[in-house]
């Protein structure tokens, strides 16, 4: 009876406080990521609060691949350094009941949080990342005249950078539209007093009808070392604005956005899963490294627990505050080596998949030393 107490009131204190450090770190990297990230994929375009929120519930799942360990590794940090300060652990070590016996249900909660974690790494984070990149091409398509804001420079469409004078609807004012022939020079700049967004059913790009219009354009002379430029006026003209180039854009997938079976298969085959073309050695170094880092990251909680039990128990402190710098240590110490191994995977040389498992691999090996050398006490 006294040992099914023991288990539920450490099983309780580790898995509240893992909750509630979930809840808390969730929310204030969603907070401190949401505008920054919106900001840099939509610009400064206005949305609905139903596309915000959508926004808000796929970067959740990101944040769960960092908040659950180290929420985990805090509770840990907290639970075992208060209940070694108030001598819990020793009353409970009188009972005959040896360390690996009494630590078995926050063992129990890592492997279930590591199942959790595998679920985040292998599915849930990919897929939400794959669709926050396709927000802007699905606000584009749906309403692409909610892209035009007043005062505002629109540069997420390919080849073009915008400003908008005023907007009523469908209806623009004093457009300026810069079309770029590389990242740096421009093409040609067109100024419109007034221009109507038309969109026509079953086609994908959409057509500025604009009136009053400027063209200015410069024409190169290799000869003379010049460019002149040639301003052309209009009373009525279009510009197709390429959704579809915006598409294939979108279609393609960074390697952390792609799903883990694809993964697999571009580094079984050396195929890639979006093109069907042969891989490059640096594209299969990438491949072989973000396979490695989902399978790694979802051992973090089993690592964890293996370290946190015995500073717990060593620090000996009612104070959260030690507890939280403590777990801020190990967690920034464990995820540098994780970021440097990630850093290192355009080199094919370097065998960063490998290295993306010697974070698991030393925390495990000092936490077990660390936890063999406290149950013998």
């Amino acid at each position: 009876m006294f040992i099914r107490i023991f288990d539920r009131y450490i099983g309780h204190q580790i898995y509240s406080g893992t909750l509630t450090g979930v809840i808390v770190l969730s929310g204030v990297m969603v907070l401190a990521n949401v505008f920054k990230r919106l900001d840099q994929l939509l610009g400064d375009t206005e949305l609905p609060i139903e596309l915000v929120l959508q926004f808000v519930a796929l970067i959740i799942p990101f944040s769960l691949i960092f908040t659950i360990p180290w929420a985990f590794l805090t509770s840990i940090l907290l639970s075992f350094g208060r209940m070694s300060a108030d001598n819990e652990m020793v009353s409970i070590r009188m009972t005959g009941c040896s360390m690996p016996r009494i630590c078995a249900p926050v063992f129990l909660i890592a492997i279930l949080l590591s199942g959790v974690c595998f679920w985040v790494n292998t599915e849930m984070a990919p897929d939400a990342k794959n669709r926050i990149k396709r927000l802007f091409y699905d606000v584009a398509l749906d309403n692409p005249a909610s892209l035009f804001q007043e005062g505002k420079v629109l540069s997420k469409f390919p080849g073009f950078r915008i400003f908008t004078g005023k907007r009523d609807g469908n209806e623009m004012r004093n457009l300026e539209i810069i079309e770029l022939a590389t990242s740096t020079k421009a093409k040609r700049i067109i100024r419109a007093k007034k221009a109507t967004l038309v969109m026509q059913p079953g086609v994908l790009d959409f057509v500025l009808e604009m009136k009053d219009a400027v063209i200015e354009s410069a024409q190169s002379s290799p000869e003379l070392g010049l460019e002149n430029v040639d301003f052309v006026r209009f009373k009525e003209t279009q510009l197709t604005f390429p959704l579809s180039r915006l598409k294939q854009k979108t279609d393609k997938l960074k390697p952390d956005m792609k799903s883990t079976s694809a993964l697999w298969g571009e580094v079984v085959s050396g195929v890639g899963s979006t093109d069907g073309l042969s891989m490059t050695d640096l594209e299969k170094s990438v491949a072989r490294t973000e396979l490695s880092k989902r399978y790694s990251l979802s051992l973090v909680c089993i690592t964890f627990v293996l370290v946190g039990i015995p500073l717990g128990m060593t620090a000996q402190r009612r104070e959260t505050s030690v507890g939280f710098a403590v777990s801020l240590i190990v967690g920034i110490v464990y995820y540098a080596f994780v970021i440097f191994a990630d850093n290192l995977s355009e080199n094919p040389a370097s065998q960063s998949h490998i290295l993306m498992w010697i974070p698991n691999v030393l925390f495990m090996g000092i936490g077990g030393w660390l936890f063999f050398r406290m149950s013998r006490r």
